[in-house]
């Protein structure tokens, strides 16, 4: 086909090498290639279309180093070699291509530092080196390039500094340096790249100020300067930012105060400030920010009472944690001067109740002693003093210890009247048939009352704590509330050593169970939408546990319960103080630091439990969740966190899916957001505990995996109704 100018191949499932022939197209302009299976080596006669202008193999398997052929090619124009599983180093003949003007090599294992001929492509506007292993100094041949307007360099091994030389590209939309090892201050001359939208410049080693010339980038959309050294106060400049959505300066170590002229960014959807050293109070201007939809200001030295509006409008905890001195909703920390008031009113309220019986009482002995004196003056009128009839003083003692009200323990609802008797009843006197679960914290029992009530009852095993300090430790534990988490609703504590515990039944199973029944249905049932749900809901119930200092200790699926709308609810946390010592009926795989598979590496060397090592255990279930694979599957040598990283090594992303997302389309959305969410599951299992993020920080990178509606995060007693 000697005239064929265009052939588009892409999107299906071909496999094998690339049969030769292609080279016989002369007149071929255009090859599309991407999104299959081919394998093997590029064939040398493709290097042979002259009249080629666009060569597109992405999302490949091919295998080898990229071709040196590709040279010849003297008319592309877009060249895209993007997740092809290439690997070495980059051939200095790309040089050769005078008339390139996009370049993407992204998502591979390519090695080494950039070849200099690169830099000699005079009409190149678009260069993706992201996720691959290069290595080097921030290469600053790169302003050779005038046209240039995306470079995106994220995700390898680069070092040195940022070239101040960068400023000279005016034309410059899009800059990522991301997640490498750059070092030094960032270069106040970006603030000449006029056309500037996107600046990335997260998890790397910069230091200094932030410089308040970058404010001249007014169409600037995005600033990422998470997870640096950054310091110094937050310059006011930032403020002019008109354009600016998204501002992350998270993980530095910025101090002052938070400028109030941040309310004049109106455009702003995202602000995360997190990890920081700033301090005094939060400005009531933030309220006034309608655009903002994400906020976090938590691990700071922030003080004084939350605004009442932003507290109202962003009501979950984690928003506003771990800053000592902050109070106020949702903090559930009432703040000084509301306690000064409340005491102030109360003292006045028991004064004036103290004038009032002090007046009632002077009334009432004077009313009696006038009556006494009354009567006296009466008999003494009278012609014969009468005997007084002795009074008939009738005295009742009428006080049954026993007999109109039972004495003994009963069992205390927060929010409905249950005897013991009809639980005794619904649960067939805790017979074995009613059994849904055992644990470490004894059984759990399906209790079916008369009037259609179902309930969860768990029955703690022999040796709890004495009954008193069981009380205070349920009363407690029945005050967490969150949507994500399995809220106590009463409890019993009675003798002989009877412990109960009620909790609202969970119809629709656990994610344990959840998960083989979908790799026995081709996974069919769970796909993308809801794992990604079912992901979110359970970081939101951790994430408020830690807010308030609660440690879970033994995340598994078998502990993330769904109700009738299968949302999930985590359980199985706060149990460690109403008992004593673990039952002999624990599963033998599960220790007081975790499960086996599921368990951090320093929890088992410890034995104490960690907020890092929940972090770790919710990683290895997303990885579950997502893969559908199970920890236990693996051998000691291979875990399933080094099994994932081998995959993506590789370059083999679709090895990870599970059976029911293998249908996700490459070039859609939602493939992105399924590789956002292994991310966050390799980012929980990090080896060190002090480089795992917090609940707070994967909830927030969580929700921004997929677009859509956003889901409550927290809930109140009136929004949590009790079935009962």
């Amino acid at each position: 086909m000697k005239s064929l100018k265009s052939l588009s191949l892409g999107r299906n499932l071909f496999s094998g090498s690339i049969p030769y022939g292609f080279g016989n197209i002369s007149g071929l302009e255009t090859l599309n290639l991407s999104g299959n299976n081919f394998s093997g080596k590029v064939p040398e006669d493709i290097m042979q279309l002259s009249n080629l202008t666009t060569l597109n193999l992405s999302n490949n398997k091919f295998s080898g180093e990229i071709p040196v052929g590709l040279g010849d090619l003297l008319s592309l124009v877009v060249l895209n070699l993007s997740s092809c599983g290439f690997a070495g180093a980059i051939p200095g003949s790309i040089g050769n291509m005078m008339k390139l003007t996009s370049l993407d090599f992204s998502k591979q294992q390519i090695s080494g530092e950039l070849p200099i001929e690169l830099f000699g492509l005079p009409s190149l506007q678009v260069v993706a080196f992201q996720e691959n292993r290069l290595s080097g100094d921030v290469p600053e041949g790169f302003t050779n390039l005038v046209d240039l307007q995306y470079l995106n360099l994220s995700s390898n091994g680069f070092t040195g500094r940022i070239p101040s030389s960068y400023g000279l590209l005016q034309s410059l939309v899009v800059l990522s340096v991301s997640f490498n090892r750059v070092s030094g201050m960032v270069p106040l001359e970006l603030g000449n790249c006029s056309d500037l939208e996107v600046l990335q410049l997260r998890s790397n080693r910069l230091s200094g100020n932030i410089p308040g010339d970058l404010s001249r980038l007014s169409h600037l959309k995005e600033l990422d300067l998470g997870l640096n050294h950054l310091d110094g106060e937050i310059p006011d400049e930032i403020s002019r930012f008109s354009s600016i959505t998204t501002l992350f300066l998270d993980g530095n170590h910025l101090s002052g105060n938070i400028p109030e002229l941040l309310s004049k960014l109106s455009n702003l959807t995202a602000l995360n400030l997190s990890s920081n050293n700033l301090s005094g109070s939060i400005p009531s201007s933030l309220s006034n920010m309608i655009s903002l939809k994400h906020l976090n200001l938590s691990r700071n030295y922030l003080e004084g009472e939350i605004p009442s509006a932003l507290g109202s409008r962003f009501d979950d905890p984690s928003v506003f944690s771990m800053n000592r001195e902050l109070c106020g909703k949702p903090l559930k920390k009432e703040c000084a001067n509301v306690r000064n008031r409340k005491r102030r009113k109360l003292i006045l309220l028991i004064v004036i109740a103290a004038g009032g019986a002090f007046f009632v009482a002077v009334f009432c002995c004077g009313y009696i002693y006038g009556l006494l004196r009354w009567r006296k003056r009466l008999r003494e009128w009278g012609n014969g003093e009468k005997k007084r009839s002795p009074t008939s003083a009738s005295s009742v003692a009428d006080r049954d210890r026993g007999g109109g009200e039972n004495g003994g323990p009963k069992l205390v609802m927060f929010n409905n009247k249950i005897t013991l008797a009809e639980t005794l009843e619904a649960t067939r006197q805790f017979d074995e048939e009613n059994v849904m679960s055992r644990g470490r914290y004894g059984l759990v029992f399906k209790a079916t009352y008369q009037d259609g009530t179902v309930l969860s009852i768990r029955r703690l095993v022999d040796g709890s704590i004495d009954e008193c300090t069981f009380r205070k430790e349920a009363e407690l534990l029945g005050k967490v509330k969150h949507r994500n988490i399995t809220v106590l609703r009463g409890y019993y504590a009675g003798p002989p050593d009877l412990r109960l515990l009620v909790y609202d039944y969970m119809p629709n199973g656990n994610l344990g169970t959840l998960l083989q029944e979908a790799n026995h249905q081709d996974g069919h049932m769970l796909n993308w939408p809801m794992r990604h749900l079912i992901a979110l809901g359970i970081a939101r119930g951790l994430a408020i546990l830690h807010s308030l200092s609660i440690v879970h200790g033994d995340i598994k699926p078998q502990n993330v319960l769904f109700d009738a709308d299968f949302e999930a609810h985590l359980s199985e946390f706060g149990l460690e103080k109403l008992t004593i010592d673990t039952p002999a009926e624990a599963s033998s795989s599960s220790t007081p630091v975790g499960s086996l598979g599921y368990m951090a590496p320093e929890a088992s060397l410890t034995g104490q439990p960690s907020k890092e090592a929940d972090v770790y255990s919710f990683g290895i279930v997303v990885l579950e969740i997502l893969t559908g694979r199970k920890p236990v599957m693996f051998t000691q040598d291979e875990d399933i966190v080094k099994w994932v990283k081998k995959q993506l090594q590789k370059g083999q992303i679709s090895e990870l899916l599970e059976p029911g997302l293998v249908e996700l389309d490459p070039e859609s959305s939602e493939w992105e957001e399924f590789l956002l969410g292994v991310k966050v599951g390799l980012l929980c299992t990090a080896t060190d505990p002090f480089d795992r993020p917090s609940m707070a920080d994967i909830v927030f990178m969580l929700e921004g995996c997929r677009v859509g509606p956003k889901i409550p995060s927290s809930a109140d007693p009136t929004s949590l109704p009790s079935p009962i």
